[in-house]
């Protein structure tokens, strides 16, 4: 067993409840993304680069910013937690450890959780922390900031949830990157409509409460459905490999 996927050593043993298996799994993961600093600092500077490079791509008008500004934040943290998607399951398949994760005694959905849990903290959580930073900079005013950091609360998770299936169903493929932003993106523009919809309308003064109810399904629809997804394309992928 590798030094990585040491810490999977005791969620084998018998006796193991899934929440300690769960909090094992994911434990691991974050320390090995520690000594991987680079795989979690590129979607974050990616995320600042795109934001800071599009009004001078675009227009630097306050307006045009103003009116904008979420959606060019929505779009450039969605193309961040894409671009980090192929990590989620790479390393652990490299090193044999993900054969090691389906052949534990716990179910397979609570692990493949774990790790998106593990993910989104890593790489969505950040992503919300610098999104005051990065609209006022495009001029946002402080309402609509503590709305856009809302719906990327919630909607961030939904990102990493979705993006686990495709993970794992391009496990081993030659390509997986383009292929994954092909069969991911088509899924996350509900929420990237909603999410810059719900700023909008807090922007006109509107009421966003029927904005956040549908990203909180989104929500609870993904963390019911994705995991047990995730893990049947796992199996499906490993066979094949």
């Amino acid at each position: 067993m590798s030094s990585a996927g040491g810490a999977l050593i005791k969620p084998v043993e018998q006796g193991v409840s899934p929440l300690s298996a769960m909090w094992a799994v994911f434990g691991r993961d974050v320390r090995v993304a520690f000594r991987q600093r680079q795989d979690l600092l590129n979607p974050l500077l990616f995320f600042v680069m795109v934001v800071s490079l599009f009004p001078l791509g675009v227009s630097p008008e306050v307006s045009f910013l103003q009116q904008s500004g979420a959606g060019i934040l929505w779009v450039a943290a969605l193309l961040a937690v894409l671009l980090s998607l192929d990590h989620l399951f790479r390393h652990d398949f490299d090193d044999g450890t993900l054969e090691q994760l389906v052949l534990q005694p716990q179910p397979l959905f609570l692990l493949v959780l774990a790790k998106t849990l593990a993910h989104w903290m890593l790489t969505g959580l950040p992503l919300v922390i610098l999104a005051p930073v990065l609209g006022v900079m495009v001029h946002l005013d402080g309402n609509s900031i503590a709305i856009l950091c809302l719906t990327l609360l919630i909607g961030t998770p939904v990102l990493s949830l979705i993006g686990s299936i495709g993970a794992a169903l391009t496990l081993g493929l030659r390509s997986a990157g383009v292929l994954l932003s092909l069969l991911i993106i088509p899924l996350y523009i509900p929420v990237l409509i909603f999410g810059t919809g719900t700023v909008a309308a807090a922007a006109e003064g509107a009421p966003v409460g029927g904005y956040l109810a549908l990203m909180g399904a989104f929500l609870v629809l993904a963390l019911t459905l994705a995991p047990f997804a995730s893990a049947a394309a796992l199996r499906i992928s490993l066979s094949n490999s």
